[in-house]
């Protein structure tokens, strides 16, 4: 493993511990996946961060999801969501409206063509993972998604 990290980085030294090769390997990974993640969603007129929340929102159902519940569930937290919600619903993406449950919420929805734009992308973004990862086993792929679960709950 750390003779291809140093090798991809060019590093002629040794890491001082193996917290910080296994830290830097996921990094580096993370923005090898994400980068492609990003070419393929750019012709499509996404960006990851708003392809995840059009997938969150179409997990919500019907009734959508507050400003801060968005937020509290991406995969890469943004500093301003009602930013990038304000976006979504400029393309016509995603709409809001208020709670009518507690008027002081307002909750965002999926549109019709937020749907159609996900289910056009569904396809696209598996095949992409399958090439990116698919040449690991199965086993292989639950070990890694165990091994980063374990790393994220400390």
């Amino acid at each position: 493993m750390s003779s291809d990290l140093r090798h991809d980085l060019r590093q002629t030294k040794p890491f001082p511990s193996p917290e910080t090769e296994a830290a830097l390997s996921v990094l580096r990974t993370a923005a090898l996946l994400g980068s492609a993640v990003a070419e393929t969603l750019k012709p499509h007129g996404l960006t990851p961060t708003q392809y995840n929340v059009l997938r969150i929102l179409r997990g919500a159902g019907d009734g959508g999801l507050c400003r801060h519940e968005v937020g509290d569930r991406l995969v890469t937290p943004v500093p301003d969501v009602t930013r990038l919600l304000d976006r979504l619903e400029a393309s016509a993406l995603i709409r809001r409206h208020r709670d009518p449950e507690d008027r002081r919420q307002v909750r965002a929805c999926i549109t019709p063509q937020g749907l159609r734009r996900l289910a056009k992308l569904d396809g696209v973004l598996d095949a992409l993972h399958r090439q990116q990862l698919g040449h690991l086993e199965e086993q292989q792929l639950r070990t890694l998604s165990d091994v980063l679960a374990a790393a994220r709950a400390r």
